[in-house]
């Protein structure tokens, strides 16, 4: 099996996408937790990890618990919000009104990508993710891990976040045989 785990929780009063933003205490202590669970109840030996600051925060500290190294990867990153990348929520709001008001899957951020961006771009790399060996542990970003659920599962894409329960520090097992999904913490 393949596991693909979102990082902890970060600030929520930034834009993520390819933000600089850290892991909050919380999701410092989210990643100890899920790490301590991995330890007791999977076999991983390698572990893959998008480039993105609060993703690489998250597998250093399940990599130090589980005296395992990691491989950054940008395939691995998560809906690029271009200019809107780590600015503060209320300012986003405030000088991207009109944009923020009507966002859907096809809404291009500026210097950005769109969610079916997103999407087209995780079509491509979840072939790459079906050759991997078992026992494979991929720490990415909800948006990511969404893009594999509606794939697999042939679900017309939209905006609802939340549908999967990819909520932070969640892991999820991809049986990359049956090509199947499913949360499992």
């Amino acid at each position: 099996m393949v596991y693909l785990m979102r990082h902890g929780q970060d600030d929520e009063n930034y834009i993520g996408g390819w933000s600089k933003v850290g892991l909050t205490k919380e999701g410092k202590m989210e990643a100890i937790d899920a790490s301590l669970w991995i330890k007791d109840n999977l076999h991983i030996k390698r572990v893959l990890v998008s480039d993105i600051n609060r993703a690489v925060q998250t597998a250093e500290i399940v990599c130090d618990i589980l005296g395992l190294s990691f491989l950054p990867s940008t395939e691995l990153r998560e809906q690029n919000k271009g200019l809107l990348n780590g600015m503060l929520q209320d300012k986003a709001h405030e000088e991207y009104k009109d944009l923020l008001a009507n966002v859907t899957v096809d809404t291009v951020y500026p210097e950005g990508e769109s969610l079916r961006d997103l999407y087209n771009r995780m079509k491509v790399y979840l072939e790459k993710i079906m050759t991997l060996q078992d026992d494979t542990l991929i720490i990415t970003h909800r948006g990511v891990i969404n893009m594999i659920y509606y794939i697999l599962n042939n679900k017309e894409l939209d905006m609802d976040k939340k549908q999967f329960g990819v909520t932070t520090a969640s892991i999820h097992e991809l049986d990359t045989e049956k090509r199947l999904i499913k949360k499992v913490r």
